[in-house]
């Protein structure tokens, strides 16, 4: 996406603005945004400062959780007990709503995301908040925003009222995808029959085109699975049996497929 405004030189994004957040290099952008979004100038203002108190105070629970337990969920869980990050996702819930019938989630890259909108699903990214949010960068380091991105996750799945379309070019079982957000949605359907999860296994092509792919391994324009397990499966063996080396549109999901491979015992394909 274009930015509204020039970045600062990167060192000014290093600092912290809790007590001074109009000083911010993205204040103007932010404002632009939020005003084009719909968002009141008010709430917007309000998210604003909350934003900041979060990155400023995100670094002492990063270390608070690696001090308690080596545990890595443990920590998540540590980390998202963010305070301002959390008064920030309650106070832009209004602004999570979706813009079709139909909610989306993905995984592998920016570009899935894209694609998921195009498809006539609303993904976060094209949320009233979720848009403004995904032009900022906040902070470059993402240990301290990451955990706002884990909490307004998890508030946007927890609105999923229907059918939930999933779509995946990589798979891995660290992702924000799998580990917060699928968790989540199961929650959701115990107390509701209609939400139900639609999988969408995803390859790129050398010229950029992204397509889904059907059970007899050609790549379509629709292909729709009801479980996970069968959306990997074919995800990967499309990868392992047709993907091309010089193909470096789908390049990260092969490699991502080949180490998760590698971490499980398989070795040369086997």
């Amino acid at each position: 996406m274009t930015r509204w405004v020039q970045r600062k030189p990167a060192d000014a994004l290093q600092e912290h603005y809790a007590t001074r957040p109009t000083e911010h290099p993205e204040w103007e952008t932010y404002r632009k945004l939020t005003e084009a979004a719909g968002i009141p100038q008010a709430e917007a203002d309000a998210a604003w400062q909350l934003l900041h108190g979060g990155v400023d105070s995100q670094g002492a629970l990063n270390a608070e959780a690696a001090a308690r337990t080596s545990d890595r969920q443990a920590q998540r869980e540590i980390r998202t007990t963010n305070t301002w990050y959390q008064e920030f996702v309650t106070l832009m819930t209004k602004h999570l709503e979706l813009k079709t019938p139909t909610m989306a989630l993905w995984a592998g890259g920016i570009e899935v995301n894209d694609y998921a909108h195009a498809k006539g699903h609303t993904p976060l990214a094209q949320t009233r908040i979720g848009s403004v949010l995904n032009v900022l960068e906040l902070h470059p380091d993402w240990k301290l925003t990451g955990p706002m991105w884990s909490i307004l996750s998890k508030a946007f799945v927890s609105l999923a009222t229907g059918p939930v379309h999933i779509f995946v070019r990589a798979y891995d079982p660290d992702s924000i995808l799998i580990r917060l957000e699928v968790p989540e949605l199961r929650l959701v359907q115990r107390l509701n029959p209609n939400v139900r999860m639609i999988w969408h296994p995803l390859y790129t092509g050398p010229d950029g085109r992204t397509k889904e792919i059907s059970e007899d391994f050609r790549l379509v324009d629709d292909a729709e699975y009801d479980k996970r397990d069968t959306c990997v499966r074919i995800l990967f063996q499309y990868l392992r049996r047709f993907h091309g080396e010089s193909n470096a549109k789908a390049a990260p999901a092969h490699k991502s497929m080949e180490q998760l491979l590698a971490a499980n015992g398989h070795k040369d394909g086997v």
